[in-house]
């Protein structure tokens, strides 16, 4: 179903970014702000820490080496905020069940994306396919 090489980076890079802060309990009210703030900061670019009165962020090197693009960035944000709100969903806001989901995800990143919705998924296969792209258009110097 899926191909090795750039999904299963794309995915482990996804499950780094979500939050440490699921770790332990429940969500409580405050947790849920901080969720709520979370995917805020995964979707508006101008949110994110580090980022320049622009909006541009200044990216982790390890995601900007695999996107290549500012476009593809904010994708793979917006599919990490969707794969959050998944993680949050499926786990019915247990936060130990989410952090399980993501240690998991980082060993076995096929059978976490098999977690995933069809629609999430498809999005997962297509920003994959299209970073795989970038990487094997020749170089037009």
């Amino acid at each position: 179903m899926f191909r090795p090489g750039v999904l299963p980076l794309a995915l482990v890079l996804a499950l780094l970014l979500l939050p440490r802060a699921v770790l332990a309990d429940p969500l409580d009210r405050p947790s849920a702000d901080a969720l709520g703030e979370t995917l805020r900061m995964l979707e508006d670019p101008a949110a994110r820490p580090g980022t320049t009165g622009s909006g541009s962020p200044s990216s982790d090197p390890h995601l900007k080496a695999l996107t290549e693009s500012p476009e593809l960035t904010q994708e793979f944000y917006e599919l990490a905020a969707q794969i959050f709100s998944e993680l949050v969903e499926n786990a019915g806001g247990d936060v130990g069940r989410m952090n399980e989901a993501v240690t998991r995800g980082q060993s076995d990143p096929a059978a976490f994306a098999a977690s995933l919705s069809p629609a999430t998924r498809a999005r997962l296969q297509a920003l994959a396919d299209r970073i795989e792209a970038g990487k094997q258009e020749p170089d037009a110097r």
